[in-house]
């Protein structure tokens, strides 16, 4: 058995996607001399790479971009900045004295890092997670998956397609789909409004005139060796099945677009807190989590709508994670910050009271015509007026310094604005 290869480093990043490669350009611009990528893939760019319709870099670069292109601008960065970066590397174990024992071609690594930032992203709810009736023939895939076949390995891997969910890789796989030649007979969505982003459902869905049935799930998949057909039906408050109102499409494919799981095994085995509303890392205002000079950012910390919002959250992740592997001291969050009525999760969690912070958050529903009122007990903070919120979109407030210093405590409200 060959010996650990033993190596250190200022900055070690666990993940090569949009957070990964924000995040070590961040801490290679702020001052980190050594900074490492770890990748598990075969390639930097996650699961952009796959991504190949245009929307990305409206807020990064001003012009709409496809995935690929996206995550192309960051790899060569990367390579300007010649930032050194593992691929096929699976990163085993991440332990509290900030060392990350590494599975590559070259045998195993050990690495200690003055800081680690975490951005492993997320993965894709399964059919098993939400125990879906019937059969188990082959035609079933999540939309992440199908994305895969089609995008990247040119399959194609059905003609008439029903989609459970309607989360935004499941609306962009039903217009893939149908610009593939397929059929797209209907998305089932068990909540009573579209978990994807309102540009999705007009450019996605409407737009062909693909039927969408809201508070409906799957009650029955058909077929032996391949899905023959799948049985709808409308469901109560309770999120339970009416009779009477099952409705049978015969296909021969269903992708299921239900809910994305932020990436945190390796977060969970070094003991850092977790959000169980999030899944993700409870984190302060410099992105650090509960043990000390380890971050989380990006898809792994909560699960975002927008790529941009991803990077920019990775740069704050980076810059914090550069001056603690330097040794330059930060402000220590001993505000808490919590959700109140209407607001499913506040982040961050912590904040010191000593900088300007903006609070990343989730509506429990879609609304109209309301405000978010940002109190400290009695005091109300500030106000922001808004005419919609949905809970597939994550809202962004910020707040000076100045508006929150002396805060006990921070809570985050919805209210009806009439």
């Amino acid at each position: 058995m060959s010996e650990m290869i033993v190596k250190s480093v200022d900055v070690a990043v666990v993940g090569g996607g949009p957070a990964g490669l924000s995040a070590a350009l961040s801490a290679k611009k702020n001052g980190a001399k050594n900074v490492l990528i770890i990748e598990r893939g075969e390639s930097l760019g996650g699961i952009l790479n796959q991504c190949i319709h245009e929307g990305f870099g409206i807020d990064s670069f001003g012009e709409a971009l496809t995935g690929p292109e996206y995550m192309q601008r960051f790899i060569d960065q990367v390579e300007s900045e010649r930032i050194p970066y593992m691929r096929n590397s699976m990163v085993l174990r991440v332990s509290k004295d900030r060392k990350i024992i590494v599975s590559s071609k070259e045998g195993l690594y050990e690495i200690t890092a003055g800081s680690i930032v975490l951005c492993m992203g997320c993965r894709e709810r399964t059919r098993g997670q939400i125990c879906t009736p019937g059969t188990r023939p082959a035609g079933v895939y999540t939309a992440g998956a199908a994305q895969n076949y089609i995008n990247l390995r040119g399959y194609r891997i059905g003609e008439r397609v029903v989609i459970l969910g309607s989360g935004d890789i499941g609306l962009i796989m039903a217009r893939r789909l149908t610009l593939e030649g397929a059929k797209v007979l209907a998305v089932a969505e068990i909540m009573p409004y579209s978990s994807g982003l309102p540009r999705n459902m007009a450019q996605c869905l409407y737009d062909y005139e693909i039927p969408l049935f809201l508070s409906h799930t799957v009650v029955e998949i058909h077929g032996k060796k391949r899905v023959e057909a799948v049985t709808i039906a409308q469901v109560d408050e309770r999120f339970k099945p009416l009779k009477g109102t099952e409705k049978k499409f015969e296909c021969d494919t269903i992708l299921l677009s239900v809910g994305l799981i932020p990436e945190n095994e390796l977060t969970r085995d070094a003991g850092i807190m977790i959000d169980e509303t999030t899944g993700g890392a409870v984190v302060d205002e410099s992105l650090q989590t509960s043990v000390a000079g380890i971050y989380a950012c990006g898809n792994a910390l909560h699960v975002h709508d927008v790529v941009d919002y991803v990077s920019l959250e990775a740069e704050k992740a980076g810059k914090s994670a550069a001056k603690n592997a330097a040794g330059r001291q930060q402000e220590k969050g001993t505000i808490k910050a919590k959700p109140g009525e209407g607001v499913r999760y506040v982040l961050p969690h912590k904040v010191s009271g000593h900088a300007d912070v903006k609070f990343s958050l989730r509506v429990s529903s879609p609304e109209r015509n309301v405000k978010l009122i940002v109190t400290d007990g009695e005091r109300v903070i500030k106000t922001f007026m808004k005419t919609r919120v949905n809970p597939a979109e994550m809202i962004q407030l910020p707040l000076k310094k100045s508006e929150i210093s002396g805060s006990r405590e921070i809570i985050i409200k919805l209210q009806n604005a009439k």
